[in-house]
């Protein structure tokens, strides 16, 4: 299996609840390297730019007023598999049906308000990359 990288975004809730240390220390844990990382505050034009792809879905408006409603830490992963073993240790989009251990069960608050989000797949997630990283910020 050959080294991966995919996309976190620790949400406007996990940062305003500053859980960005425990979040990272539970990816370590699982394997991950930060190889990339940094703290922004989204506008409507870069939110809006980034869920474009659920624009005719009836939560794009609410998503994207949330997703400018903080700060939120965007950073790059890397481990073998790391799209699907970052899926895996987030953990269900509803925290309720979260798994024990994974990120949404131990932090989110809600389903809207979910503290992270993560790539899909391997080609989305160098779309996602490259939406917030130029190549010399990734350090790996």
């Amino acid at each position: 299996m050959t080294v991966q990288r995919t996309l976190s975004i620790l949400k406007p809730d996990a940062t305003e609840r500053n859980l960005t240390g425990a979040i990272n220390a539970m990816l370590e844990e699982a394997g991950f390297r930060i190889v990339a990382q940094k703290r922004v505050h989204l506008s409507e034009k870069q939110a809006g730019a980034f869920y474009a792809v659920h624009k005719e879905r009836p939560f794009y408006g609410e998503l994207v007023s949330y997703m400018m409603s903080g700060p939120v830490v965007v950073q790059v992963l890397e481990r073998e598999d790391a799209v699907a073993k970052y899926r895996d240790i987030m953990g269900a989009t509803n925290p309720a049906n979260a798994a024990e251990g994974t990120i949404r069960k131990r932090f989110a608050e809600s389903i809207e308000r979910n503290s992270v989000h993560g790539s899909d797949s391997a080609d989305n997630a160098a779309t996602e990359i490259k939406f917030f990283f130029s190549d010399c910020e990734i350090v790996g």
